[in-house]
């Protein structure tokens, strides 16, 4: 591994680096290095904009950022519920691997990679947006800036849903002054939502190019952040300007998500643009350790890291006379095997690979799981493409699909659980919030359901294999009212886990909906996972554990400035 810098030192790095490509003039931009104010003007300045976009990329290390602080966050589903890390065993990527068993201290060298690719792309913000403010003509600079600000308030996002303290500086403010105590969690989300806001006012309506961020990305990635705060009236205001945009709507099928032809389609909203141009440059290497590893007959192998967990392929587990998913907690009571004969959400097998179900075309093997005895079967199978797609020269999953960091989906569920939150009443009857948050989660459901067709067969679903069954939540349910408040928050909690399976989400909702349901939910799942998984017996979460420490090396090279928490 590369010599890790020091934070004070990686801030003043010059924002040079990789332009995110795709199809859009900007996105092309040759990223550039630092200008004097006299060569400062329209196309330096584009340059140094695609340089903080290309941020999003982590590309800090080479082409290992699926090691080196992934952007799709996928080291932090393995510490949640929802994932194994894989891979060849324990002891390959230990780090990892202490990260999933809560083992954590402040020498990980994943944390440290995560904190550090953060403030990397922080210079690169900083230096765009100095470069703006000094700049004159310089055309829509007032929307530039917005951009960035979005893009700064992502950055410090990811930061603080991890890390308990951390530095903030803003472009003008010396970060060698900077200490980790200045500013408390709450007024760096405050500072985070300014920006968000602030970004939000000037910003067009309408992207000016493919992967440029609008005024309802910034809302959406404040949606995300007042979830994350509790502040349940700035969802319900940012995730209802989204939705009300009448701007993205959910694909037809569910599986449409890994498909390079829906690339920038009407369910992403923020996302990662790749590019096979460059000499694939800028194709997903953020998903590069996470493809399975084939047979050694197909397309080559993949590194087999990030699968999904038992929990969580039970979880998608249906009631056999509602198609409704087991709210009361005995989802996790049966297996879901190669055998199970009860009815499942379909979601399930466009999420994991099952050994004798249908993958991209092809035929899930047990020889396709590089550590079978240790992880398992369920390959992450999202965010691939089929394997004849595969990049010459390149591992099985590395191709121009794009990342989505926020689709239209979380956004309909966000507003859904903020109505949950903020309704009066007690049920349904009596609450019209707690019905439009059903009529929410079952538009999601519905496009669940109504992705079992034929143009799935036998390319990602096979009804002859497996019983789908995906009902939508009725008024009530056996002559008793269902849909009260309670009932509603589990469903939804339960529709987030379904829904967003595997994509970076799982760990932050469980932060987020509080310290004892994180560590009552974790230290269950250990329990009951380590019958199968015994590296998790005796294993346990407290609630110390859930935001990482401050990386041992960035406090060793503060001079003093930052302290452990």
């Amino acid at each position: 591994m590369t010599t890790m810098k020091k934070l004070y030192n990686i801030m003043m790095v010059a924002a040079m680096g990789f332009a995110v490509a795709s199809c859009s003039d900007m996105l092309d931009t040759v990223p550039q290095g630092q200008f004097t104010e006299e060569q400062l003007d329209d196309k330096s300045v584009d340059g140094l904009v695609a340089s903080a976009y290309a941020g999003l990329e982590a590309h800090f290390y080479g082409n290992n950022e699926a090691f080196a602080g992934p952007t799709t966050n996928w080291i932090f589903d393995v510490r949640s519920d929802d994932a194994y890390k894989g891979g060849g065993g324990t002891s390959m990527e230990e780090n990892i691997h202490l990260l999933e068993v809560s083992e954590i201290t402040s020498d990980n060298v994943s944390c440290l990679n995560k904190w550090q690719n953060n403030y990397y792309a922080l210079s690169r913000v900083h230096s765009a947006m100095k470069a703006v403010q000094k700049a004159s003509g310089v055309n829509n600079a007032e929307q530039i800036l917005g951009e960035l600000k979005t893009l700064r308030a992502w950055y410090y996002f990811d930061l603080i849903r991890i890390f308990k303290r951390i530095p903030y500086f803003t472009e003008n403010e010396d970060p060698n002054t900077k200490t980790n105590d200045e500013y408390s969690r709450e007024e760096i989300f405050s500072f985070i939502k300014k920006d968000l806001e602030e970004a939000a006012a000037v910003l067009p309506a309408q992207k000016a190019s493919t992967g440029r961020i609008t005024k309802t990305t910034a809302q959406a990635i404040l949606a995300k952040v007042c979830a994350f705060t509790s502040d349940w009236e700035g969802v319900k205001a940012n995730a209802g300007a989204v939705i009300a945009s009448q701007q993205y709507s959910l694909y037809n099928n569910f599986g449409d998500m890994s498909k390079i032809a829906f690339n920038n389609g009407s369910e992403s909203i923020f996302a990662l643009q790749t590019s096979t141009a460059s000499d694939n440059a800028h194709i997903n290497w953020s998903n590069l350790l996470n493809c399975t590893y084939s047979d050694g007959n197909l397309y080559g192998q993949g590194d087999d890291f990030f699968y999904g967990s038992q929990n969580l392929v039970n979880a998608f587990r249906t009631d056999t006379r509602t198609g409704l998913p087991l709210l009361d907690g005995t989802f996790n009571d049966v297996n879901v095997t190669e055998n199970y004969d009860g009815s499942i959400d379909p979601r399930l097998d466009f999420t994991v690979g099952r050994i004798g179900y249908p993958w991209r075309g092809h035929t899930y093997t047990q020889g396709w799981c590089r550590a079978y005895d240790v992880y398992g079967e369920y390959s992450n199978k999202k965010a691939w493409e089929a394997p004849e797609n595969a990049l010459a020269g390149v591992p099985w999953g590395c191709s121009s699909l794009n990342f989505i960091f926020i689709r239209y989906a979380d956004i309909l569920l966000l507003q859904a659980e903020a109505l949950i939150e903020t309704a009066a009443g007690t049920n349904a009857a009596t609450d019209a919030d707690l019905v439009e948050a059903r009529k929410l989660i079952n538009q999601v459901r519905e496009r669940a359901a109504n992705s079992i067709d034929g143009s799935y067969s036998p390319q990602d679903l096979d009804p002859s294999k497996a019983d789908y069954y995906v009902g939508l939540y009725p008024e009530d349910h056996d002559g008793n009212l269902m849909w009260t408040k309670d009932y509603a928050r589990r469903a939804v909690r339960m529709e987030r886990r379904l829904e967003l399976a595997l994509e970076g989400n799982r760990w932050f909702d469980l932060v987020r909906w509080g310290e004892d349901y994180l560590v009552s939910t974790m230290n269950k799942y250990m329990t009951e996972e380590a019958k199968l998984r015994q590296y998790y017996d005796g294993r346990s979460v407290s609630a110390n554990e859930i935001y990482l420490p401050v990386p041992l090396a960035e406090i060793d090279n503060s001079n003093g400035l930052y302290k452990q928490y």
